[in-house]
């Protein structure tokens, strides 16, 4: 039976314990990849594989109740995980620092709408 993510399954964690939940997502990796020259070549001889860079934007972040009584302030964050489990694998962004979170209130909700993240590693994981 073929499941899809729900927002149960979209979530920030710090030290293992999850903080929020994701409506959705979206997701960019890019890698600086250069050309490899040498001399006396009209072409380059080959390609480098670079650094990779992983930069996530979470739609419709709620804050758990619990990380509101822990005290938990999300513009404090730094170096957390964020979690998107699929029906036959996890994927976890590592080493997580928000750059940009665009924020709406109503009475009695915490709702972030939209947050940007940058991580450093990226890891899949069979469920």
């Amino acid at each position: 039976m073929l499941r899809f993510p729900t927002s149960n399954d979209i979530y920030i964690e710090i030290n293992g314990k999850k903080i929020a939940v994701a409506q959705g997502y979206r997701t960019q990796t890019s890698r600086d990849s250069r050309y490899v020259e040498a001399f006396g070549h009209s072409e380059p001889v080959g390609t480098v594989g670079g650094r990779q860079k992983h930069i996530l934007e979470l739609i419709r972040v709620v804050v758990s109740a619990d990380a509101i009584g822990d005290g938990i302030d999300f513009y404090g964050l730094s170096k957390f995980n964020v979690v998107i489990a699929k029906p036959d694998r996890k994927i976890i962004y590592s080493d997580c620092e928000w750059a940009q979170i665009e924020e709406n209130g109503s009475l009695g909700n915490v709702v972030l709408e939209s947050v940007s993240i940058v991580a450093s590693r990226r890891m899949e994981l069979e469920s």
